[in-house]
């Protein structure tokens, strides 16, 4: 596939991914470009929300949140820990609205395929997120790790299909940058496009969608804080 890709809601069958590298160039290029974007709120005091329109080859618009977190709410080690590595299985411990989630494949060290099974109030029907998950680790000159994850279709592979849970497929892709400072500060960079699929309209989900990104944070830390209880 061409290098030129580019990160949408529209799912890639198993098939249809990309290189890594491609990914990776993608992600990059969707952060960089949130310098742009039209400034909104700020929630829990450090949490700052950006979002764009959608573009031509976009299914959804696009949303960001930035946060920046000293030692004491956590270490650059203890964010990739967590979010880097196992995240959906870590994700479902904070994010109460995720109540299964299933390793569909490994495709590498830094590759796999995962299924998300998220469950609503009434009148909202569970939703089923299958994503690819792509990681790196770089080192130098300070660490900086992205985590990406876009929509995939199982549909062509049946005996991977049947690892999906029974919802209405929502969709989403997501870019994560975690970036150590010299001092040990860490900014927590996330850029988002989703839909939910069914029939919640989108000016439902697009209303909301800044106060959930932002509510992520806190729940991350104060999750991360009772596993540092739990290990003494």
């Amino acid at each position: 596939m061409s290098d030129e890709f580019e990160l949408t809601v529209t799912p890639l069958k198993v098939s249809e991914i990309p290189s890594e590298d491609a990914i990776l160039k993608a992600g990059r290029a969707i952060l960089e470009s949130t310098s742009s974007w039209k400034e909104g709120k700020t929630y829990h005091h450090n949490v700052k929300t950006l979002s764009r329109g959608k573009g031509p080859k976009d299914g959804a618009n696009w949303h960001c949140r930035v946060s920046k977190h000293t030692k004491d709410d956590a270490t650059f080690e203890e964010f990739w820990g967590k979010l880097g590595e196992n995240k959906a299985e870590n994700e479902k411990e904070f994010i109460h609205v995720i109540k299964k989630v299933t390793l569909v494949k490994k495709l590498s060290e830094t590759q796999s395929i995962w299924t998300l099974y998220y469950t609503f109030p009434p009148p909202v029907s569970p939703r089923v997120f299958t994503v690819l998950q792509t990681t790196l680790l770089e080192p130098d000159p300070h660490r900086t790790g992205l985590v990406i994850s876009i929509p995939i279709d199982l549909s062509d592979d049946p005996e991977l299909a049947k690892l999906e849970e029974h919802g209405v497929k929502g969709r989403y892709t997501s870019v994560e940058r975690l970036s150590e400072s010299e001092d040990g500060t860490v900014e927590w960079h996330m850029a988002t496009s989703s839909t939910p699929g069914g029939s919640i309209p989108t000016f439902v989900t697009e209303r909301s969608m800044p106060g959930q990104i932002a509510q992520d944070v806190p729940h991350f830390l104060k999750w991360l804080k009772s596993t540092r209880q739990a290990q003494g």
